[in-house]
């Protein structure tokens, strides 16, 4: 009988594949599982439930993520970017990379009927790389862009986390100088003050790949396990310090070598850092930088520097950084980024220009706002200025001409579609609605030039006849009830 000597690389490869497939089946179990809850009803019906871990956005969801969307637009536009977009499918290719990333793995992709391997997009920033490369020497530095993107991960769920999200992005191209970085952390600043959220909320951790390069560098680790290295120490956040020094030695780094590096990832400041590295180096006087202008910016005090922030993506080159909730059940990532200074060469351009941006999804913040009931009550409600209701049908000309006169004038006006002949739930279906008047178009009133208008917001305490008026249709735009009157 023959004895076969498997070394420790393929056992530990063989191990990988077991994981892997053990996860797969896990998630193929849940799929089931959810499936099996959200399937056929009777008679056949469809499911009802969105595709596990993706969102319906029925219009008071709208409402609530146009509102986070609108402080987005307005933080970006208040600091001089330029909005752009692309489209959710692109070609497979631009997403693959080495260095054990989630990401790569997480991808939904397929091959289109033309045989084309395409990937719903999981990061803007590779199609930001490849519009940067399209526009080529005539773009003009430095470049200040944002977008808003639909992004899609096949990953596991949790709270503040789906299979799909949309992800605010603002990348500053053709800096050098971490002046940059100061600007973009500015921004992420101004965001969680316009929603209501202090530096005693939350506060945004930051480093740079620098200090982990160089720490690797003086250890001799192989540069070529440098992005695998950057995934496992990613992950101290989340796992026991023996499980990355097992997964850093699955690489075939030592034991004390990874204790070294640990060492290092563990430098709370920058004073720990210069002595560390020297006032000199690259990582200290980048990081020195930014704090320095986040003082001038007057956001100092929002900012941590913490050594062990590395970002699992592969492309980052410099400072890197991730928001982070200081108190509350999530912990997780509010939003992170940093400096990929050489993403272009990597799909083929003889030069590289420098930049950084970051990713702010919006789960997580959701999840925190509802926490902290900061979210607007107002926010979700649907805003309803008129609702104008005829009489019978034959009034429905004329209702509709009031209707245009304050659509007009900025007003936001409906006209009753449903039967005239129910006055009272025409009336009933304005109050639910949420309307500030509602008008009757009525045939004796409109042969007089006039139009009855009811305020049904003036207070429960009012009575019917204080709140119910008959004026002058020309006077629609400008009557004012007694009540508003001495209020004013």
């Amino acid at each position: 009988m023959s004895t076969t000597t498997t070394t420790t690389e393929e056992q530990i490869k063989l191990l990988e594949e077991q994981l892997t497939q053990l996860k797969q089946q896990q998630q193929e179990e849940d799929e089931k599982k959810k499936k099996k809850k959200a399937g056929k009803g009777k008679g056949g019906m469809i499911a009802l439930e969105p595709v596990a871990g993706t969102r319906d956005f029925p219009p008071e969801d709208m409402r609530l993520r146009q509102w986070l969307f609108s402080k987005f637009h307005a933080v970006a536009k208040s600091y001089g970017f330029e909005e752009y977009d692309a489209p959710i499918l692109e070609s497979e290719e631009l997403y693959k990379r080495k260095g054990g990333e989630e990401i790569t793995q997480q991808m939904y992709h397929f091959k289109d009927r033309s045989g084309q391997a395409v990937a719903l997009r999981p990061e803007m920033t590779p199609t930001l790389a490849r519009l940067i490369l399209q526009q080529g020497k005539a773009l003009l530095l430095p470049v200040k862009w944002y977008s808003i993107p639909q992004c899609w991960r096949f990953e596991t769920t949790t709270r503040g986390r789906k299979r799909e999200h949309y992800q605010w992005n603002m990348d500053i191209w053709g800096i050098q100088q971490s002046s940059a970085e100061a600007e973009l952390l500015g921004a992420i600043v101004a965001l969680f003050q316009s929603v209501g959220l202090t530096k005693q909320d939350v506060g945004i951790k930051i480093s740079s790949r620098k200090v982990l390069q160089s720490v690797l560098d003086k250890l001799a680790v192989p540069q070529e396990i440098f992005a695998e290295t950057c995934v496992i120490i990613d992950k101290l956040d989340k796992l026991e310090e023996e499980e990355v020094l097992s997964q850093l030695s699955q690489l075939g780094l030592s034991h004390e070598t990874g204790k070294q590096i640990l060492e290092h990832m563990a430098i709370k400041n920058i004073a720990e850092l210069e002595q560390a590295l020297g006032a000199e180096h690259e990582a200290v006087k980048d990081l020195r930088l930014v704090f320095e202008l986040a003082k001038g910016y007057g956001y100092d005090e929002w900012l941590i520097f913490d050594a062990s922030i590395v970002r699992g993506l592969s492309y980052y080159t410099g400072v890197v950084f991730e928001a982070f909730a200081r108190q509350g059940e999530l912990q997780r990532a509010i939003c992170g980024g940093g400096r990929y200074d050489r993403i272009l060469s990597t799909y083929g351009s003889k030069r590289d220009v420098p930049a950084c941006g970051f990713g702010f999804g919006d789960c997580v913040i959701l999840e925190i706002l509802r926490d902290k009931n900061l979210i607007p009550q107002d926010v979700t409600k649907h805003v309803i200025n008129d609702l104008v209701i005829p009489f019978n049908e034959q009034m429905r000309s004329a209702a509709c001409s009031i209707v245009a006169q304050l659509r007009e004038a900025g007003r936001v006006a409906d006209v009753y579609l449903g039967n005239p002949k129910k006055i009272g739930t025409a009336f009933s279906y304005a109050d639910r609605i949420g309307a500030d008047r509602a008008i009757l178009i009525a045939p004796d009133e409109w042969q007089q030039d006039k139009v009855n208008i009811k305020y049904l917001r003036l207070g429960s305490g009012a009575k019917e006849d204080q709140v119910q008026y008959t004026v002058p249709k020309e006077d629609i735009l400008t009557f004012v009830p007694p009540q508003e009157q001495q209020q004013q």
